[in-house]
């Protein structure tokens, strides 16, 4: 049951910020492996995205992506945070009736991990789909699939089962970065919570105060793993299936620093805090609030 409300729980969040993320990826394959001032810029920030996007590919086009974005969130949530609960339950994460920051970092990367492999075929669909638009502002590779089932048939009659698994050489870090550090600030945060007396300790306030709190490191931290887990995933490839810009998370990590400098790492810095700070809030809250819930109903 920790996992099914753990993945009910995202695709809760996710129904809400799915247009963040369409508008994230665009932001981040803008100008790649360009220098500034070398290429048109489509998206100035957050809000300019928003509006062009709308205006362009119409309301619908800001929720590209989003039956492979509930799938995704579903399964990859429902492992990571599942386990993480099971793991959280078992007393693992304490030391002396007290959070243990180490033993919790250790837990959110390891439920991270699980969940990033399982839910990789899907968000390289997420990706791929999310980047696709009128060819009046596309950025990046343009894969034109017509939907998740034909992109999932596509990828595997041309490159076989391991071509549903590319990128996920970036996501691994990626998820296993951001789970660790939401995970362990999230528990430490609603602890100080509850001993700042902020909130009574049953309020739902408390889990929505530590959401917003983790939500700022988990941006901070994921921000240019998440850069290059997207660059990964919508490059294109050869008829051997491998990537035609880069050849894993190193070279895609060197490459865009030399050409880009740090600022390209943390391209979409305003729309990833947009996306994920309401997500990381909303999901956590969400998670919280259900496992509440089911202990009543039990």
């Amino acid at each position: 049951m920790d996992f099914v409300l753990s993945g009910v729980a995202a695709c809760g969040a996710c129904l809400f910020t799915n247009p963040l993320e369409v508008v994230k990826t665009r932001m981040q394959l803008q100008g790649e492996l360009k220098s500034r001032g070398t290429y048109q810029v489509y998206y100035r920030n957050v809000f300019h995205a928003f509006y062009t996007i709308g205006k362009v590919d119409g309301l619908a086009g800001l929720q590209k992506g989003l039956v492979p974005g509930l799938f995704y969130q579903f399964f990859m949530n429902g492992v990571r945070l599942g386990s993480y609960a099971i793991i959280e339950s078992a007393g693992y994460i304490h030391t002396n009736g007290r959070v243990s920051a180490v033993k919790t970092t250790l837990a959110g990367a390891s439920a991270g991990v699980v969940g990033a492999v399982m839910g990789s075929p899907v968000y390289l669909v997420k990706t791929h789909l999310q980047s696709q638009s009128t060819s009046s502002i596309a950025v990046g590779h343009q894969h034109r699939h017509e939907g998740m089932i034909h992109a999932l048939k596509v990828i595997y009659r041309q490159h076989g089962i391991l071509g549903l698994w590319r990128g996920s050489s970036a996501a691994i870090p990626r998820v296993s970065v951001g789970s660790a550090t939401q995970l362990s600030t999230f528990s430490s945060s609603k602890e100080l919570v509850v001993d700042l007396k902020v909130f009574p300790q049953d309020s739902w306030m408390v889990p929505l105060s530590a959401g917003m709190i983790s939500s700022v490191m988990v941006v901070l931290a994921m921000t240019p793993f998440d850069v290059i887990s997207t660059r990964l995933y919508n490059q294109p490839v050869d008829h051997s299936g491998k990537g035609q810009l880069y050849k894993g998370f190193s070279d895609c990590f060197s490459k865009t620093l030399k050409k880009e400098g740090l600022t390209g790492l943390y391209k979409g810095l305003g729309a990833s805090y947009f996306r994920l700070g309401p997500h990381t809030i909303l999901s956590l809250f969400f998670w919280d609030e259900l496992r509440r819930l089911y202990q009543k109903l039990r």
